[in-house]
Order: C-alpha cells, then sequence, then structure tokens
C-alpha cells in the first residue's frame, strides 16, 4: 500500500535529539534552563527584535501581548476574518470584541483600504496575521494605526522568516507573537513567543507568564499572572530548529518554485502569490480552485486523497463561527475559504513527490 504523502511534517534532522539528551541527562527538563533564555535570545536576533518571550503555545503569546497591552472588556480589536481561529479568541479572552475585516483579494491578507471603515474609538489594537507565510502589506497599515493610535500586534505564526520590503516580519509592531506548533516552519512541538522593542513590556510579559510573580522577590505575587512557560526540552528542539532555519525556508521556497513551474498552465487554478516587496515562505503551498476548474474544491481533495495524497482546506471565515458570527458579509474571504487547498508543504518532500502532486492535478482536471 502506498503511504500517504503528509501536508505538513516536522524535520528533527538536526542538533534536536542531542540537545534534548542534554536536557534529559542533566535533569533540567521543565521552564528553568539555558536552552530557554539561549532560544529567547538567539530567535529575537533572527527576527531584528530586542526581547523575545518564550510561552506554551502560539495562543498564549497573542493572549499574553494584548494582555500586556491592557486590552480589556469593552475594547475592539481588528483582526482579520481569513485567519485560524486563535486570534479571535485571544481576544475574546481578554473580554475584548474582535472585530473582523475582509482580505484583500492579491495577498489573501487583511486589506488595508477595509480597516479604516472599522476603526471607531473603542479600537485599541490590530492584528494583522501573514497569512499562509506571505507577509501583510505593513507601510500600509502603519499609516492608519499612527493616525488613529492605535496598537499593532503582528501575528507572525505562520511566516517565520518571511520578509517586507527586505525586513523580518515580527518587527513591524509594539509586539509580534509566533507559533512553534508541529507543523510550522520552526517547532518546538507546542510552543510561541512574543517579541518586542519595548523594555518595559518585555518585563510585563515575562511577570505575567510566570504567575505574575515579582522579577524581585521570589514567591510575591503583586498581579494577577498566568503559567505560559515553556520548558527547557521544547526551546532545546527550538534552538536546534533555528539553527538550520535558513535552510528551512530555502527548501520551502524551492518547493514552491517547482510546484509553481508544474502547475503555471494549469486550467482554473489560482498559484500562490508573492508581491515584488514581499520574500514569501510558503508555509503552506496554498491554491484556489477557481469556478473555470473541472473540479470543485472537496472534490479536487477528495480526488488528491484518492491517490494517497493528502490536503487541508482553507481556514473558514471567522465571522463564519456560530460564537462569532455578527451576520457580516466579507466576500473576498468567504470565497478564498471556499475556494482554497494547502498542498504538501514539507522540507522532506521530494522531487519527485512534487512532480507526482502536479501530474495528479494536471490529469484530474485535464
Amino acid at each position: 500500500m502506498l503511504k500517504m504523502i503528509p501536508v505538513a511534517e516536522p524535520n528533527l534532522e538536526g542538533n534536536e535529539l542531542k540537545y534534548v539528551e542534554e536536557c534529559i541527562k542533566t535533569g533540567w527538563i521543565s521552564s528553568a534552563g539555558k536552552y530557554v533564555t539561549k532560544f529567547e535570545k538567539e530567535f529575537s536576533k533572527y527576527c531584528g527584535v530586542k526581547h523575545g518571550i518564550a510561552v506554551a503555545n502560539g495562543t498564549l503569546a497573542l493572549h499574553l501581548a494584548l494582555e500586556a497591552l491592557g486590552i480589556k472588556k469593552g475594547d475592539e480589536v481588528i483582526v482579520p476574518a481569513m485567519t485560524f481561529v486563535a486570534t479571535a479568541n485571544a481576544v475574546k479572552y481578554t473580554g475584548a470584541r474582535p472585530v473582523f475585516v475582509d482580505s484583500e483579494p492579491k495577498t489573501w491578507n487583511i486589506d488595508p483600504d477595509k480597516i479604516k471603515e472599522k476603526i471607531t474609538k473603542k479600537t485599541k489594537a490590530i492584528i494583522p496575521v501573514h497569512l499562509y507565510g506571505h507577509p501583510c502589506d505593513m507601510d500600509r497599515i502603519r499609516e492608519l494605526t499612527e493616525k488613529h493610535n492605535i496598537a499593532i500586534l503582528e501575528d507572525a505564526a505562520e511566516a517565520h522568516g518571511a520578509e517586507y520590503k527586505g525586513k523580518k516580519v515580527g518587527s513591524f509592531s509594539v509586539i509580534s507573537c509566533f507559533s512553534f506548533y508541529g507543523n510550522k516552519i520552526l517547532t518546538t512541538g507546542e510552543g510561541g513567543m512574543c517579541l518586542t522593542d519595548d523594555d518595559k513590556l518585555a518585563d510585563k510579559m515575562r511577570q505575567l507568564k510566570d504567575h505574575g510573580m515579582s522579577r524581585e522577590r521570589k514567591y510575591y505575587h503583586p498581579i494577577m499572572g498566568y503559567n505560559y512557560r515553556l520548558t527547557n526540552i521544547q526551546a532545546a528542539i527550538g534552538l536546534a530548529q533555528l539553527e538550520k532555519i535558513g535552510q528551512t525556508i530555502e527548501t520551502k521556497r524551492r518547493n514552491a518554485k517547482l510546484y509553481n513551474a508544474l502547475l503555471k498552465d494549469a486550467k482554473g487554478i489560482t498559484l500562490p502569490p508573492e508581491e515584488p516587496w514581499a520574500k514569501n515562505v510558503y508555509w503552506m503551498y496554498s491554491i484556489l480552485i477557481e469556478p473555470n476548474c473541472k473540479l470543485k474544491r472537496d472534490e479536487m481533495m477528495a480526488s488528491l486523497r484518492d491517490e494517497q495524497i493528502d490536503t487541508r482546506p482553507f481556514f473558514i471565515p471567522l465571522h463564519k463561527m456560530p460564537y462569532l458570527d455578527e451576520g457580516l458579509k466579507l466576500p473576498v474571504a468567504e470565497s478564498l475559504g471556499e475556494k482554497g487547498i494547502n498542498l504538501p508543504s514539507s522540507t522532506k518532500l521530494t522531487k519527485e513527490q512534487i512532480e507526482k502532486i502536479a501530474k495528479v492535478i494536471s490529469k484530474i482536471i485535464r
């Protein structure tokens, strides 16, 4: 029986085992240990940001950042409708209201032209999400936020190493948040990190993530906090992953280039975007199945599954979730949610596997 080609799988062929083995042999397996601070330092340096605060997952990174910014009940936070649900949930955790904005057709990210109409006196922050590895148009977003005195909190969970005008994402906001889930470009299994250049915000997040404990007085908790800490074992894996992130991104981009060459003439398929000002890291190699394609999106996925090729649909837009529904009509996000497929995107993919996937797609839409 043929083995299924997965959508994603971690590549753990560097120093991951060596570093984890050291944690186990020395007994430093919880949130204390050298790998946590080293991982924070090296990842923030990689992104060009001063401080890194490691946490247990990417959702907690978003919540921690919002708490540090003082977002509370009665506030509004603008988020794209086309993103994973964690972005909106983190806003809800604070008691604030997520306000959804449609996507732009070219990059699939939040549409800067649609943000202005959603800004009110209650708007305290905006969370642009660099969807599937392609950066948002940060200049246009920053122009709006500066005019209205709104904080930017980047959700870069899917875009480690992506660049906007030559500068890495995660460095365009007061706080940025990353996820290190098992399918991400850089993984710790579960895990996340907040980045900031602001010393006071960094100190506040470090305190909040550690039960609100005073940095000067052990077991004194002047504020309520959370247990959002990353373990030394997870950080050890992250550090090993970071050592080879350049190679990982190069492989992702090379695979995308091959996919593009093989699928460029496929009728009814839109290939992933890469604007001239962007470096897309193709966390997922994502395509749209257009109305003029021979098969509908779900039929395409079923046909690929029959050939032992795994796929994933795009996210369902958040305004379509029952507990978030406000009766909105956001046509671009809705269209993306109906047409989008993520094809196998692992760095472990072989040239032959990509060629097989493209050949199968070309055959079934002929």
